[in-house]
This record gives structure tokens, C-alpha cells and sequence, in this order.
């Protein structure tokens, strides 16, 4: 376990007066989108104890320091929970309130609330968002296929709550100290309306202090409930809900219970049950159970097993198979020499084998963490907050008279851990992903190949990357996906380039080919959004319309651009000037992308062959850029005003067919021989093109603030960082082959509509990932422009979060 940062609050001072104002219970919760949700007793600015209650905040783990506070709670905040898909996020607290947030538009910085729900005087200790029934696993019997499709299998996983049709509803569901288990349901109809119900989990209501709720395989949940000393059972309940006429209903039903070992209770040493927590919340089957003494603590793992019982005879079947019954089983034990504050398990089963791979990590209350194996509790890793910080730079610089876990999360994929103390402070850990000192590369290819197919973000796989691994990984994953059918390639290819750019991302030779990349996912998106506008005027073949035509035809061995339209249809191409004038910024970076491409061909080749990826060489994007330049010429006919504009040194020349015959001779010698030397005249032309055309900037070097850059690879773990300050050692600008000739602008360039926005815009979109800039608002509504920015309000195209950003700060 490595420690990879931690961050601090703002000025923290080494007074003891000042820690105690900050001192208090905190908890934390990683999405699947690798966002970090935390709380604090006191602000983040605040030092002086103005603020005391608990403050909601939330972070991307690429961008801690940029920190957001969702709400402020008077009453303490016992229960924080993400959804599957990692958009929704549940708060509930000590006085019974539920309340349920989401981004507001998808922006991590804005947030909304959805619905809530007040259970007064109900101590809420834990919550659980409904399953949505989705559940990719990794076949064991499979692994080795070249096939995604027999590789990845879609498992049978019963949503927790069915609609009509049998979609699945959203909700959550909660626990609180009486015994009391409600649900709170999100309605469709109207968000903002929520219904819910309560039950109580047995026949009596009773305390409860420690609970942990897992996802049965049937819709259902497994609840199990302790009361705290050990010489109580520990019970667990099946709860299932279901909605009916736009109400909800929930039923409980005991089951098997099971008491402590008896040399437990009777030594005295371990009194009180303060943890359980399954090993996997979707494997009801294996449990934790954590107990604390004076002097130590307790983890035990507890398995359901099937057991013969001895039936007397006259109550005996006549079939031979003996009576059989599920109890609970002892497994395994580890004792530690201090109590057990915190325990995090494993989230996904990503592997189907019985019982699934996973592991036990427990936090003790001398801020020592321990990394377990599951099947025999044996320890693998051990770290602790109190262990030295490096050498280089002063330790006393965040150094805290006292170091208190208060509570732990892994991240998805079981790569991360998040750890936060009683203050607020936040620590990453890196963990040992397939038990081993470092990660081998066909795990982490087949992680990634995880990620593809069920959209998992992969940063916290990013951070476990050793720099020497990830062209190899690359290599390996690319040459897996290719093997893949065409259909399937399809359907995964924007995933596909996103998780490829992001590992060139981290490379600082691998600049150049995430730029190319990200270039190539963005003629793949034009290409896509100028099609879809074109309607075949007749409806006498259904198999071939306009695009299919112009795909054919560009096969052809045509260089000239007028003579390409002679064998279309002009008609099928038509569509509304208003249409066409608000595209105009996607048709001059398509233009823009050509006349990058052919200024760089005479030095890729003087240049040595790299590997890794780059345009000039794949011929299948070259052909899609010479249909969206016949395209954009025939669309020229239609509105003169949406053509690129070029500022020319020749009065006379025509730009768009000469780029379109400098691509076509480009593209035939590819297409003919790989290998063949590109002949001279076609690198004369090219060289002479910068002398006739000014060649705009399309990739700026921008600087960008992250851990995910080269940088994290030339500093010196674990790094120490301060809310609200971006640090100064991970600015990081990549280095871009800059074209000689190419004109500078100085202005911050919109990532996703291709506009200019000025040299310092008050207010954009960020991501946090790629630090891609993009309009808040676009002016220009048109069907066409609103499903453009459509395809990108979600995410960024490198499938990173946004947020709003004031260019002051």
C-alpha cells in the first residue's frame, strides 16, 4: 500500500485549539465515476468553530483540491451512500432526514436536491441505493477468450424495485437504530415528489448500533443488524420492496442468526459488535463482523453453508436425501492490537468464480490500516497515517500532534483507498490490484477491457500504472479490441478511444498521439452528426442512403472534389441554411483538421517510426475527412456563409479542392503499399502550404493541474496537498509538435464546439480530467447544434466530469 497524497485544509495551524475546533466524525464515499464524497465537522476555511454541524463536500480524485460543498447539516450526518451509475448521492443523519442530490445539468459543482424524506426521532446508521439490475461479470471459465462477448457476460441480477414494464425505480433504502427500515422512491412522473414507507425489520422493534446491507441476486435485500454487545446474535432479514399504484411497501422476514464463538464471550476480552459489513454487497453469502475490547479488536469472517441435519425417523422423507439447512459458519479470525474504527470491503464481483475474489480492510485507532485476504484474513499490506513523510521536504509542514481514522472506502475496481481522519483530511492509498507487488499487464488489460464494456471510469486502475507499462498496454489492448467483430468494435469504439487517450495522456512522450487520438474521436463524432442530417430523397432503397452513396463513391480513385459529386445526388444532401450556418464551426475544424494533417506529413516523415497512434497513417479517418470535405462542398452550394474560411495568401485558389486532392493522393499510396515512400511532388505541395494558407493552432499546449499527468510519474510519493490551492509541482504542459508556419491566437479555445472564446472568458466548462475548456451556454439553438452539445453535456469527450469554472480563480 502506497501512499499517493493526502490533503490538508488551507493554513492549518499546529495549535491545539485550533484542531479540536476541527475535530470530529467524518465519513467518506467513492463513486463509481471515481468522485469522492466526504463530510467534516467544521467548514473548510473555518478554523474557529463558527461553522460546527457537518458539511457535505465532493471532489474528483484527479482534482482534490478542487473541493465542493453540497450542503450544511445542523445535525451529524451518519449515512453516505452513491448510486450504481455514481450520478445520485443519498445524505442521511441522526435526526431521521433522507435526503437524495444529483449533478445539476452534470456538472460536478452544481448540485440539486431530487427528494427527500423525514423519519423523525429515527437514528438513521445506513442506507442503500435500489439495484438497478445491471451486472457485467467476467466469466472465470472464459478469461482467456479474444471475445468480449464470451469474455464479459451479462449476469442475472433482479432490479431491487420494478415499475411498470419492469423498468427499475430509484430509491434507497435505510436503517435506523430502533429496527425501523424505510424506503424513499423517487417518482418519474415527477422528480421532485418522492413516496415511501416504513416497516419494521422483526416482529419487535429493537437498538441497533452496528448494520450492512447487501444486494440479493432476486431483487431483495440482505440486512444484518447488531445491537452491539456480544452476547447478542447477530440477526439478518431479507427486505424487499415493491411499488403498487404509486406507493411503496416493504416486508421483512427473518433469517438464520448466529451468536459469537463462545470463547469470545467468555473471555471478556471483546465486548461490543461495532462493525459488520458483507465482503461483497452482492454476495449475500460471506459476512464481517468486527468487536472491540479495552485493549484490541476482533474481525471475524462468517460464511452461509449448507448443512446436513439428522432428522428422527418417523419425521424422515422416504427419498434418501437427508434434511439439509443454511447456517452461518466461523471461517477465520484476526485479532489486532487496537481497535477496529473502520472496515471497507470489496464493492464488485467483478469475476464469477464462488466465493467471488475480494479482500478485508480494516482501519485501527492507531491510525494503523490493514490490508487482508479474504479467505484466511492473512495479512498482505499493512500502512499507517503516522509513518514518516519524505525526505525532501519539511515533515512538521501538515504534521498533527494526533492522527484519528474515522472512516475508509475503496474505490470500484478495488485499486483506491480512500481514507479520512477525524479533521477532514483526505489520503489515497494505492493497493495491490491481483495480490502481487506490482500489476501485471494482462490484469490491467483486462481491466480496462472491463471498464469498456460496462463504462466504468478507470483512473483509480490509471494510478496503480507503473510509467514502463503503458505503451505494452496499449499495444496489448488495442490488438485485443481489433480482434473483436465489426459490429462489436463499433459499439465500443468512443470508449475505446477515451480509455486509449487517457493511458497516452500519461505518457509525456504520448502527448502527440493522445492529441491525435482525441482528434480522431472528434472526426468520428462530425462524421456521425453531419450524416444523421441527410435524408435519401426516395424511399425506394432502404439499405443505401446518402452516406452509404458517398462511401462508396470515395473509395474510388477520384481527386478531385466536383468530380465526386457528378456521382451523388444532390437532393439527399439538402438540408436547412439555418441548419448549415449554426455547423459552421464544426465545418472549419473539420477544414482546420485537413490543412493540420497535410502541414505535418514532410515532418512525420523525417521523423524515426514511433509506436503508438497517429492520423496521417490511418486510412480509414483520412477517407472519413474526405467526406466531410465533399460534404461541406456540397453544403456550400446550399449556404456560401457556412464554408470554413481561409485566410490565403492567393487570391485565386481554391482551398477546399485542393485539400481534398492533397488527402486523396495521400490516402491511395496508403491504401496501395503501407510501406511505400510518399513521393515528392505530394511533400512539395504540402511543403508550399503553409506559404498559401495560414495553418490555425488546433491543439494548444494549455497547461493543466492534475495527478494523472506525467508529473505524478517524476514526483516523490506521497505528495501533500491543500484544499482550494492547485499545487505548482503538477502543472504539467505537453509537449506538441508545434507546425512552422502555424498561427497562434493566444485565446482559450472551446474543446467541444471549436469557437474561440477570448484570451481570458469569465466563466467556462472544465474537465477534470483532460482540462478541456468549453462554453457554459451556447447562443445558437438549432436541432442540429442542441444534439451536438447534447452528446457532450454528460461528460467531456475524454469522459471526464465537469465543472463550472470562474477563469479568476
Amino acid at each position: 500500500m502506497d501512499l499517493i497524497y493526502a490533503v490538508n485544509r488551507k493554513n492549518v495551524k499546529s495549535s491545539l485549539g485550533t484542531e479540536r475546533f476541527c475535530d470530529g466524525h467524518s465519513l467518506c464515499s467513492l463513486s463509481s465515476r471515481n468522485v469522492a464524497a466526504f463530510t467534516t465537522t467544521t467548514e473548510l476555511d473555518d478554523f474557529n468553530g463558527r461553522t460546527w454541524g457537518s458539511h457535505v463536500y465532493i471532489c474528483d480524485l484527479n482534482m482534490p483540491w478542487h473541493s465542493h460543498k453540497v450542503l450544511s447539516n445542523k445535525t451529524n450526518i451518519t449515512a453516505l451512500e452513491w448510486d450504481l451509475p455514481g450520478d445520485k448521492l443519498v445524505i442521511a443523519d441522526e435526526s431521521g432526514s433522507i435526503q437524495l442530490w444529483t449533478f445539476k445539468d452534470h456538472i460536478l459543482n452544481d448540485w440539486m436536491l431530487i427528494g427527500s424524506a423525514c423519519f423523525p426521532g429515527e437514528h438513521v446508521l445506513s442506507a442503500a441505493w435500489f439495484h438497478n439490475g445491471k451486472k457485467i461479470g467476467l466469466v472465470a471459465e472464459k478469461k482467456d477468450s479474444i471475445y468480449y462477448n464470451d469474455k464479459f457476460n451479462h449476469l442475472r441480477f433482479a432490479p431491487s424495485v420494478r415499475q411498470f414494464g419492469g423498468r427499475a425505480a430509484e430509491g434507497v433504502l435505510v436503517v435506523s437504530t430502533t429496527g425501523m427500515v424505510g424506503a424513499v422512491m423517487i417518482s418519474k412522473d415527477s422528480p421532485s415528489q418522492v413516496c415511501f414507507a416504513t416497516e419494521s425489520l422483526g416482529s419487535t422493534r429493537h437498538r441497533i448500533t452496528a448494520v450492512d446491507i447487501c444486494y440479493g441476486k432476486n431483487g431483495h435485500y440482505l440486512v444484518a443488524v447488531s445491537s452491539g454487545s456480544v452476547a447478542l446474535p447477530i440477526r439478518c432479514y431479507r427486505v424487499s420492496v415493491r411499488k403498487s399504484d404509486e406507493k411503496c411497501y416493504i416486508t421483512s422476514q427473518a433469517l438464520p442468526s448466529f451468536f459469537l464463538h463462545d470463547s469470545v464471550i467468555q473471555d471478556n476480552m471483546y465486548t461490543k459488535v461495532t462493525h459488520l459489513k458483507f465482503v461483497v454487497r452482492e454476495d449475500a453469502d460471506s459476512l464481517i463482523v468486527a468487536a472491540n475490547g479495552d485493549n484490541g479488536g476482533l474481525v471475524e469472517v462468517w460464511e452461509l453453508r449448507e448443512k446436513s441435519q439428522t432428522v428422527h425417523k418417523l419425521f424422515q422423507p422416504k427419498t434418501l436425501e437427508s434434511f439439509k439447512t443454511v447456517v452461518w459458519q466461523n471461517q477465520s479470525q484476526y485479532q489486532c492490537k487496537s481497535p477496529v474504527v473502520a472496515v471497507t470491503t470489496t464493492k464488485l464481483a467483478i469475476v464469477t468464480t464462488l466465493p467471488p475474489p475480494s479482500c478485508v480492510i480494516i482501519a485501527l485507532a492507531d491510525s494503523s490500516i490493514h490490508y487482508l485476504n479474504r479467505d484466511c484474513l492473512k495479512e498482505i499490506a499493512l500502512a499507517s497515517l503516522n509513518m514518516p513523510w519524505r525526505q525532501d521536504e519539511p515533515s512538521n509542514k501538515f504534521q498533527r500532534l494526533t492522527l484519528s481514522i474515522s472512516h475508509i472506502d475503496i474505490s470500484w475496481l478495488g485499486g483506491i483507498l480512500l481514507v479520512i481522519d477525524t479533521q477532514g483530511t483526505l489520503y489515497l492509498y494505492r493497493l495491490l490490484l491481483d495480490g502481487g507487488p506490482s500489476m501485471t499487464l494482462g490484469y490491467a488489460c483486462t481491466m480496462l477491457e472491463y471498464c469498456l464494456v460496462t463504462g466504468l471510469d478507470c483512473l483509480d486502475l490509471l494510478l496503480c500504472l507503473r510509467s514502463s507499462m503503458i505503451e505494452t498496454l496499449c499495444e496489448r489492448l488495442d490488438l485485443s479490441y481489433n480482434r473483436q467483430l465489426a459490429p462489436i468494435q463499433q459499439f465500443y469504439y468512443v470508449q475505446f478511444l477515451c480509455i486509449k487517450t487517457c493511458l497516452f495522456r500519461m505518457l509525456s512522450a504520448g502527448q502527440s498521439k493522445a492529441a491525435d487520438l482525441s482528434s480522431l474521436l472528434m472526426i468520428h463524432s462530425v462524421a456521425t452528426a453531419f450524416k444523421s442530417l441527410l435524408r435519401p430523397s426516395a424511399l425506394i432503397s432502404h439499405d443505401k442512403g446518402p452516406a452509404e452513396s458517398l462511401a462508396a463513391v470515395i473509395t474510388e480513385p477520384i481527386t478531385d472534389v466536383d468530380k465526386v459529386m457528378f456521382h451523388l445526388d444532390p437532393k439527399e444532401f439538402t438540408v436547412e441554411p439555418i441548419t448549415l450556418q449554426s455547423l459552421q464551426q464544426l465545418i472549419q475544424w473539420v477544414a482546420d483538421m485537413a490543412l493540420n494533417l497535410l502541414a505535418r506529413l514532410p515532418e512525420q516523415r523525417t521523423q524515426l517510426k514511433s509506436g503508438g497512434y497517429e492520423l496521417l497513417k490511418d486510412y480509414k479517418a483520412l477517407n472519413t475527412l474526405r467526406e466531410l470535405l465533399v460534404i461541406i462542398r456540397i453544403w456550400g452550394l446550399l449556404r456560401p456563409s457556412c464554408l470554413p474560411v481561409f485566410l490565403r495568401n492567393t487570391d485565386n485558389l481554391d482551398a477546399l479542392p485542393l485539400l481534398f486532392r492533397l488527402l486523396s493522393r495521400l490516402v491511395q499510396l496508403n491504401g496501395e503499399n503501407q510501406q511505400q515512400q510518399i513521393d515528392e511532388g505530394l511533400i512539395d505541395e504540402c511543403c508550399h502550404l503553409p506559404n498559401q494558407i495560414m495553418i490555425p493552432q488546433l491543439h494548444q499546449a494549455s497547461s493543466i493541474t492534475a495527478i494523472a499527468t506525467p508529473m505524478l510519474f517524476c514526483q516523490n510519493l506521497p505528495l501533500q496537498l491543500e484544499f482550494g490551492v492547485e499545487p505548482e509541482l503538477l502543472v504539467f504542459v505537453p509537449e506538441l509538435n508545434p507546425i512552422e508556419g502555424c498561427m497562434h491566437t493566444g485565446q482559450v479555445l472551446d474543446s467541444i464546439r471549436h469557437l474561440y472564446l477570448g484570451k481570458q472568458p469569465l466563466l467556462v466548462k472544465q474537465c477534470s480530467r483532460c482540462g478541456g475548456k468549453a462554453q457554459v451556454q451556447n447562443m445558437m439553438r438549432t436541432a442540429a447544434i442542441r444534439a451536438w452539445d447534447q452528446r457532450w453535456a454528460r461528460t467531456c469527450r475524454c469522459g471526464g466530469l465537469w465543472r463550472i469554472r470562474r477563469m479568476s480563480q
